[in-house]
């Protein structure tokens, strides 16, 4: 029950949100790590409203703004709750290139000829960010979605450190095989990178190699 200083209070209806600023008022009481989920359709908000001429344009849009305000009116009256942050998710189609191709030389009237290999090159939808990926590992791995996500530096690249080194991922471009060494040396439980990102075949050749010598328990994934 909610009364559980540690309950997860999921709202499948959330409208406005008001279940978050509850929750983080029972938390402000009892210093509480209760945490929240909630679920609310993209639904429109009238354009004749109050709502819509303040600049909100979904009910989805009225509840991230009231969780922000709500965090806020708790710090300023001092005695806040533990944790006053959140995370916002839509669903949204897969960040992965729909690949439906065949070479001419499997059938007649194939979909791309050898010259066009090149446009294949890049397998993951280009308006996604390297957050976009990293949730999506998030999921496949099964790491909670509300897993503390702090970013540094190895070998010159950005990369995700989850749970202080739990997963590691590097979605940048012109990975080397320093960054991966350096990543395989930390032991990490997962990890994670971006094919096109390889540096170099021999990268991609050498990966596998790399984490069998240094972390053959790291559960590895190249998108």
């Amino acid at each position: 029950t909610a009364q559980d200083p540690e309950a997860l209070v999921m709202d499948f209806f959330s409208g406005s949100a008001t279940t978050a600023e509850a929750v983080m008022r029972m938390n402000q009481t009892d210093k509480g790590h209760r945490q929240f989920i909630l679920v609310q359709i993209q639904e429109d908000v009238p354009e004749d409203s109050e709502a819509y001429q303040a600049g909100f344009r979904t009910i989805c849009d009225i509840g991230e703004e009231r969780i922000r305000r709500a965090g806020q009116k708790l710090r300023e009256e001092g005695n806040p709750p533990p944790d006053c942050g959140f995370r916002v998710f839509r669903v949204d189609s897969t960040n992965m290139e729909d690949v439906y191709y065949q070479p001419k030389q499997y059938r007649q009237g194939a979909d791309y000829e050898q010259s066009q290999l090149s446009l294949l090159a890049e397998n993951i939808k280009p308006d996604r960010t390297p957050e976009d990926l990293l949730f999506q590992v998030m999921l496949e791995f099964g790491v909670p979605l509300s897993s503390p996500i702090t970013e540094t530096v190895i070998a010159g690249q950005r990369v995700f450190d989850l749970s202080d080194g739990y997963l590691l991922a590097c979605f940048d471009a012109q990975v080397t095989e320093e960054v991966v060494t350096q990543i395989a040396l930390r032991k990490p439980a997962y990890a994670a990178f971006r094919d096109s990102g390889m540096a170099s075949d021999t990268v991609a050749e050498n990966f596998e190699q790399i984490f069998a010598t240094y972390s053959p328990k790291t559960v590895r994934k190249v998108l």
